[in-house]
This record gives structure tokens, sequence and C-alpha cells, in this order.
């Protein structure tokens, strides 16, 4: 079984990021992965782990009925998936992940007093957290 989870670990802004403040993915007639993701942690901070947000909006955009999401997480998670470290939250949107020692995540907006002391290696409770960033937009030029 495969996992995205992360433990005590900060996501910053990815490095090739062109953003200078937190922005909400916009609204659409159906919404995006991006919105979703959003959505789903910003309204409940610290609830759910990465696994818990990127099955349920993989499992929402399908339509899967509750009755079956428990065997479809199985299946879901019998191979590797993209973490939140390739999510557009911190690629294009401005926001950090935080990780709490449970693995529960929560969205960090650029620019803020969190941010900065997440990105110094300490969570708001002292913790120390490991820091890393979200994934590249694009390939180096010259590879």
């Amino acid at each position: 079984m495969h996992s995205t989870n992360y433990v005590d670990t900060f996501i910053q802004v990815a490095e090739d990021s062109t953003v200078s403040s937190a922005a909400v993915p916009p609204k659409r007639t159906t919404p995006g992965i991006a919105e979703l993701t959003f959505r789903m942690i910003a309204e409940a901070p610290y609830r759910y782990t990465s696994d818990d947000v990127i099955f349920t909006v993989w499992a929402d955009r399908r339509g899967i009925p509750e009755a079956e999401r428990a065997a479809a997480r199985d299946e879901f998670f019998a191979k590797g998936q993209p973490c939140l470290r390739a999510s557009d939250l911190g690629k294009r949107y401005g926001w950090g992940i935080h990780a709490d020692s449970a693995g529960r995540v929560a969205l960090v907006p650029l620019g803020s007093t969190e941010y900065a002391q997440l990105t110094g290696g300490r969570a708001p409770d002292g913790r120390t957290v490991t820091v890393t960033r979200a994934m590249r937009s694009s390939r180096r030029s010259g590879r």
C-alpha cells in the first residue's frame, strides 16, 4: 500500500512560482482539482491527511458512491499517486501545506507569519518540521 502522507513537514511554494501572495483557486462550472483540494483542506484544517484529500478529490470527481469508497481507496493506493507537492496550490496559487505530527494537513498562505515560521523549520506548536518545496511547474532549461 502506497501513501502520500507527510508527517511534521512543510511544503513551501514551488521555487519557480511567480506568485507573491496566496489566492483562492477560481471557481469553475465543474470544479477543478485545485479548487476541490483547496476547499477540503481550508474548510477543515488539520482534519484530513494528504491521502484522505487526494483520494476524496479523485473519488468525488469520478462520482464513486460512498458504499464503494473503501474498496476503491485500497485499489487507488495499490500503486503510487502524486502527493500534494504536485498540487497547483503550491505551484500556481501561493499556498504552503503543513502536515502535523499526525499527518493531517492545513494550508498556509505565502507571506504570512506562519509561513515564515514554518519555512524556518518550526511549526506553530514549536515542533521541528522538515521543509521541502512544491514541485517545479516547468523543467529546468538545459536538460
